[in-house]
Parts: structure tokens; sequence; C-alpha cells
């Protein structure tokens, strides 16, 4: 231990798993946190700042809050105001923008009002409506219509956009990922449909900084755990780090997904008509987002960020998407259960659980851990 300095707890990431903990340990155990980010900025992946155009940029893609859990969006709303806003994505299909999840507007945009009036009422007959049936599974229909819809999507929506986001074949990605893009029976376009929708209304950032705003919590950025842990004798980690990085990668690396953001200023009001418009079959980008549509700002100008998928490598890129699948999962398996044998140490975050989240559902993970060890 030597002449190290002595903390109750150390935080590695400032992202919502860390700010959450953080807050919690220091407002209700009444104990110092130290919490460290290798990035020089507050919030992690849902980090965001404002132009000189005053649109407030989200600069690891778009980040739309949306949940079902009230005790979340309670927690949250202690920390910001929310802009009320319901996300709608479209796809360029055919050279019409359509909604996305295709939904039975999609198919009446597409198709001739006869054919489009036939799929509406055999999707209904066989699944319901206001229901959401996954591409691969509509495929295996035996309906000769419903298969040339199963078909049309699968070629037109999901195929190549699933190729360029994951690099494989739908059929090769684990079925929690391709449940995520199934075809909506309704009329309903918002992409989510929980009950609490919105934006921070000063960003996301501004919220992780009200989080942390604490006399027992220490922030400190530009700073890797291999640096700290020279320095810091600490009773309890919270890691939210890559954990086969913890472990030296001893078992081999655990694989990840990345993207490269391309921005692009514009001298004009908006650039397109919805804030997501998905390209799956054009460019080698997935997607273009256009943040003013968020928080506004800008006048008459804008700024888009193009999303390019890519592989993840160390020290060159971020790793963004855990890659769920049988043999990823047993290979996370055994960094478990190198990390159960610690003790006081905790990983979680999409990093240190290797699961997809989205924010709600890591916040809510900070949430359970915390009063597992408040106990």
């Amino acid at each position: 231990m030597g002449g190290k300095r002595q903390i109750n707890n150390l935080i590695v990431g400032c992202g919502l798993s860390g700010a959450t903990l953080a807050n919690k340990i220091a407002t209700e155990l009444g104990e110092e946190v130290l919490i460290i980010d290798a990035k020089d900025h507050l919030a992690g992946s849902c980090h965001d700042a404002w132009d000189a155009n005053g649109i407030c940029i989200h600069r690891y893609g778009a980040h739309i809050f949306h949940t079902d859990d009230a005790a979340v969006w309670r927690y949250l709303s202690r920390f910001t105001q929310w802009r009320p806003y319901m996300h709608e994505v479209r796809a360029l299909i055919d050279g019409q923008e359509v909604p996305i999840p295709f939904n039975l507007n999609s198919i009446h945009q597409l198709f001739p009002a006869s054919l489009a009036s036939r799929l509406e009422e055999k999707l209904i007959a066989a699944y319901g409506f206001n229901v959401k049936v996954p591409v691969l599974q509509l495929r295996e229909n035996g309906d000769a219509d419903l298969a040339f819809l199963a078909n049309y999507v699968y070629e037109k929506v999901f195929l190549h956009y699933t190729l360029k986001q994951w690099g494989m074949k739908p059929e090769e990605i684990d079925a929690s990922v391709t449940a995520r893009v199934p075809v909506s029976i309704s009329r309903d376009n918002r992409y989510f449909q929980d009950t609490y929708q919105g934006i921070p209304l000063r960003g996301y950032t501004q919220m992780v900084a009200n989080m942390l705003d604490h006399p027992l919590i220490q922030v400190q950025l530009g700073t890797s755990f291999a640096a700290v842990k020279e320095e810091v004798a600490f009773r309890r980690l919270f890691y939210t780090g890559q954990i086969d990085e913890f472990f030296s990668c001893c078992h081999g690396k655990l694989p990840y997904r990345s993207l490269r953001f391309e921005f692009q200023e514009y001298e004009q009001p908006f650039f397109q008509s919805a804030a997501v418009i998905n390209y799956p079959c054009n460019y080698d980008f997935t997607r273009i987002c256009e943040p003013r549509y968020f928080l506004g700002g800008g006048a008459d100008r804008t700024v888009i960020a193009l999303e390019y998928p890519q592989a993840h490598e160390a020290g060159k890129n971020e790793p963004y998407y855990p890659i769920p699948g049988p043999e990823n999962e047993a290979l996370y398996a055994r960094y478990r259960s190198m990390a159960e044998e610690l003790g006081q140490c905790y990983f979680l975050g999409r990093l240190g659980d290797y699961r997809y989240y989205n924010m709600d559902q890591a916040v809510a993970r900070a949430l359970k851990l915390f009063a597992e060890i408040a106990r």
C-alpha cells in the first residue's frame, strides 16, 4: 500500500453507469468517491456539446432517452429538465423515405394500393394489430404474399444495413440484435413506444455534471485506470470499461463494433426531413443524424453526422457495441468468473457487462447494483 492515497470508492468511467453509482454512494452512503475517465469529457458515449451555431452536437451518435421504468425517469429528472421528444427514423427505400421500423404506413407508401391493402389484412390476420414481428420470423410464414413482403423487407431494409452495421449477415447475428429490427403491424411511426421519452434540456453532459456535483465526489478526466491504480488504494472498485482489457485479455479479446463519425456543416435551416435517415442499400454509411432536431439552435445553419460502422481496433477507435452470440458469451463468462473472485470489484455498463444496454437499462443496472452494496 505504501504511500498511496486512500479512498473508499474508485469508479472507472464517467458515463451514465458510473455517474449514477457515484451520485448514490456520495448522497446516500456519505462516502467519498473518485471517478475517473480516460476521455477528456464527462458523459461517456452520450457526451454532447454546443457548437458555434448553438446546436447541441451528439459526438457519438444520436442519443434519445426512452424508458418504461418510472423509477429511472424520476431519478434522472432530479438532474435535468426534459424536452419531450418522440423519435422518428426514416429509411431511403426504392427512392422514398419511409418509416422505420417498417410498418403499415411504409407498406402503403411503397406498394400499389391493392397489394398494400392485401398485405395489411394478412398481417393483421396472422399476427394481430399493434404488434412487432422480427423479420426473420416473418420469413418463415408460408403465405405467398407475406413471404414476398418478408423477402422485400429482408433485402431492402435488413440485409445490407446489417452487413454494414455488424459486418455479418442477419442469420449470423444473435436474435437479441435481430429482434430490434422488426416489422411493426401498426400505424405508429415512432421509433420507440416507451412511456417516457425525451432529451435533457441542457444536454446529457450537463445532466451528468449535475449528478457529480457533490463535495464527496472528485472527478479526474484524461486519467486511465492503469495510471491511477499506482497512486490510489481503494476499498471498492466499480469498472465500466472493457472487462477483457481489465484482465489483460488473458483468455482472448472480446469483439466489438465501432463507428466513425463524419461531421458536415451546411448553410441551410435543415438538411433532411427527420433527425435520423437510414441508408440500408446506398453508400457506405448506415445513417445520417441531424442533431438540430433534438434541442433546436442553428438559425440558418445545420450540422449532420454520417455514421460509418467498422471493426473495433484497440487504441484506434472506440468500442461501441458488444457482439452477442454463444462464443462471445462463453468468453465473457470466463472473464465474469474471474471478476467474481476479486471481492469488492464490480463490473457494469455495456463494456463491463458485455451487454447491449440502452441508456435507461444502464442506469437501472447501476441503481440495482447500488441497492445490493448498500444493504
